[in-house]
């Protein structure tokens, strides 16, 4: 009977449960997280708490409300059609636009000049190598501010006024005043050449993709870029024939000014030049040292099968190189695109500039630095977003 009591009884399989210790690694850990939280959360309540109160006090109102209003004040460079009577949130969006443009150009002017510059560094010829190398150098240990002081400075104190202004070209005005060029008029046979732009620009992505795809399969090749010049030139030059041309603004001078045409501004200018110059020599270090990751084996082989130089370049070292560079260049353009906001210095109407003055009028700080913020943000993570999933698409998938 003891027997059968003892084979019924339950057998306790697994290991045994442990009581809560501040021994276990697991339970200090959550413990710290749960503290550091906190810590975090009773810091953001007081300053918070406290700014509410220091509002209050002065009288302050805080919010967003003041979007509405009408700013009062004009802008000298806009991409969307912007007066003093539009509201405080027109022109947020026009200050935006502004940041936008120049760190978009910019992007792409200092990766070609510091691609060329850092390929210059490794030139056989000595004078080229050391011309970049000293051009590195100088740029780098350098300031970006008195940089884009000394581009500023240049471009309105060492170019004549208006009256004087050079013509290198007929209708190509250059002045203190910027640089003025003849632009598209009311025509509708722009609208047909940039739709022929985009045309060529689309077949020309989808024809590399097919072309790329038929390498790998038969190991044939076609020349793609005197096809993409074609289609991306071609077509709009065709379009352009066959509507027997197009009108142009030209810019000519009135009273004290030009009027008409383009307008390449000496503060924008002054902006970009510097970004692009001083980026561009952080690139050209990043491409340098790229290049230089390539074993020099893969260069000996592509060599070896009678490759020409250029092409040893453009089809061994930089596609190799590449996967090194990416990551580094994407900081750069991190750097470029928030180094941007130094345009308040010059007088460039960039987000920061049009939100400085939207807070010396409205004296909502809080907001317009809180703008400014989220701004700079979004942009950085979307661009790191993009280069990063470009980086992926690029990357050496071993089997």
């Amino acid at each position: 009977m003891a027997q059968a009591t003892e084979a019924r009884s339950p057998v306790r399989t697994g290991p045994p449960k442990r009581g809560i210790s501040l021994n276990d690694p697991m339970v200090r850990s959550v413990l710290w997280q749960i503290l550091t939280a906190g810590l975090v959360g009773l810091i953001a309540w007081y300053l918070i708490s406290n700014t509410m109160e220091n509002l209050a006090r002065q009288s302050i109102s805080s919010g967003y409300d003041f979007l509405d209003r009408p700013a009062g004040f004009q802008i000298g460079e806009q991409l969307v059609a912007y007066g003093p009577a539009d509201s405080y949130a027109r022109a947020f969006l026009v200050g935006l636009l502004n940041t936008l443009k120049v760190a978009a150009i910019g992007i792409v002017l200092a990766t070609i000049l510091g691609t060329l510059v850092g390929i210059a560094r490794l030139s056989t010829n000595w004078l080229v190598a050391k011309l970049s190398a000293g051009f590195v150098e100088m740029i780098r240990n350098v300031p970006l501010l008195l940089q884009l002081f000394l581009w500023y400075g240049l471009l309105t104190e060492g170019l004549p006024g208006p009256r004087q202004a050079m013509e290198p070209v007929p209708g190509v005005f250059l002045s203190n005043r910027g640089l003025k060029i003849p632009g598209p008029a009311e025509d509708p046979a722009w609208f047909w050449i940039m739709a022929a732009f985009g045309v060529g620009v689309l077949a020309t992505i989808l024809l590399s993709r097919w072309n790329r795809a038929r390498q790998q399969r038969t190991g044939q090749v076609l020349p793609m870029g005197w096809i993409g010049t074609g289609l991306v030139v071609g077509l709009p030059l065709l379009v352009l024939i066959a509507f027997g041309g197009a009108a142009l603004d030209m810019p000519a001078l009135q009273g004290f000014n030009f009027t008409g045409g383009l307008t390449l501004t000496p503060e924008f200018a002054a902006l970009l030049f510097g970004l692009v110059v001083y980026t561009s020599a952080f690139i050209a270090e990043i491409v340098r040292s790229g290049i230089l990751a390539v074993s020099h084996g893969q260069t000996e082989a592509a060599r070896a099968l009678g490759l020409s130089e250029g092409k040893v370049l453009r089809l061994v070292v930089l596609p190799q190189a590449l996967r090194v560079i990416i990551p580094p260049t994407t900081s750069q353009y991190l750097n470029l695109t928030k180094n941007s906001s130094l345009a308040v210095a010059i007088g460039y109407p960039d987000f920061v500039s049009v939100a400085n003055t939207t807070i010396n009028q409205t004296g909502q700080a809080i907001e317009g630095v809180a703008s400014i913020m989220a701004v700079f943000l979004t942009i950085s993570l979307a661009l790191s977003f993009l280069m990063n999933w470009y980086n992926t698409r690029i990357a050496l998938k071993e089997r």
